[in-house]
């Protein structure tokens, strides 16, 4: 093993001259320079300081609005919860714990963190994988004209919280554990010893991190495929729903998917030599989905877009007031022009 094992902790780095520390008790500068630390208690603080009002305004506007109360706006509420839940539980923590270069606030601080991030990034990858099955019945029709009503909608939301609480709460009763990743500013599940339970860590991966991403690439081909062929209005329509479901889905997997080989390979390769930089820069680049997924909603839904700058402009939209303008003088131009 190319590391040292405690109690609670597992160090990226032998113990051969005496210098590693308690990552509870102790700093952990003599693993990477201090600026590395700072950099990542910025890089947080940014993300922290975006990503809260964003995904708060998100979750505001879709329950202000009746109009925005559809399956995929209920699915992009659930999404936003987990973000803010991440940003408000998960952020604080790597922040604090980067600025001190430890876990100052002690262990707690890891498991409080690794759990968050966790319930939060499975509740995430299943509301995207129900919205991608949502979008596939739709658009590709296997079940005639089914389409998810408000009931199902609020049962999907229920159900990706359900699998994210039963893949993220047996760490704290025991099975497997919480503990500091790489620079021991991060909190994540121990892939690296083997004194856990092993079935729980490839259930882990097989069942909320494969089985939903083979579900959103299964649908997204079909969906693609399907929408290509036909050129209908309505086509055109779902066209623009599914284009902003698949971007949803290729942020989401260029934020998690470097974290879940980097974390699949520690735990196939126990015992293996690698920097405490290796798992530390995926796991602060997951976290980063907190902000991508409000300016995906943003630039890509009109609906949702209008209502937002509805709410921001206190109940009026000044871009359909310049439209409306713009109409009026054109009518206006020709009807003058057309007597001739």
């Amino acid at each position: 093993m190319n590391g040292t094992e405690g109690p609670d902790f597992y160090i990226p780095m032998l113990n051969n001259t005496g210098i590693v520390r308690n990552p509870y008790e102790y700093p952990q500068f003599y693993l990477v320079n201090e600026a590395a630390y700072s950099f990542a208690a910025a890089f947080m603080f940014m993300l922290f300081v975006i990503s809260f009002p964003a995904n708060i305004l998100v979750m505001h506007i879709t329950l202000q609005h009746k109009k925005l109360r559809s399956t995929l706006n209920y699915l992009m509420v659930s999404l936003a919860l987990a973000s803010l839940f991440m940003v408000i539980g998960a952020f604080p923590t790597t922040i604090y714990s980067s600025m001190y270069g430890y876990f100052a606030i002690g262990r707690l601080g890891a498991i409080f963190e690794g759990f968050f991030c966790f319930i939060c990034i499975i509740a995430s990858i299943w509301s995207l994988a129900i919205l991608c099955i949502e979008r596939f019945l739709v658009v590709c029709k296997p079940l005639t004209n089914f389409r998810f009503g408000e009931n199902f909608s609020i049962m999907a939301v229920c159900i990706a919280w359900l699998l994210g609480c039963i893949a993220s709460v047996p760490p704290l009763f025991g099975v497997a554990r919480y503990v500091g990743e790489g620079m021991q500013n991060i909190g994540g599940l121990d892939y690296y010893t083997r004194s856990r339970n092993e079935t729980y860590i490839m259930y882990l991966f097989a069942c909320h991190i494969w089985v939903p991403i083979s579900i959103m690439l299964f649908c997204c081909t079909c969906m693609l495929c399907t929408v290509k062929e036909s050129e209908t209005a309505q086509a055109r329509a779902e066209r623009e729903v599914t284009r902003q479901v698949m971007v949803m889905v290729v942020a989401f997997l260029i934020c998690l998917l470097p974290y879940a080989f980097g974390a699949w390979w520690l735990f196939t390769h126990r015992g293996a030599d690698y920097g405490p930089v290796f798992i530390t820069v995926p796991s602060i680049w997951a976290k980063t989905i907190a902000l991508f997924n409000p300016f995906i909603y943003f630039g890509m839904n009109k609906q949702f877009r209008q209502c937002a700058i509805m709410t921001l402009c206190c109940g009026k939209n000044p871009m359909d007031d310049d439209e409306r303008s713009q109409m009026g003088s054109s009518g206006r131009i020709h009807s003058s022009v057309s007597p001739a």
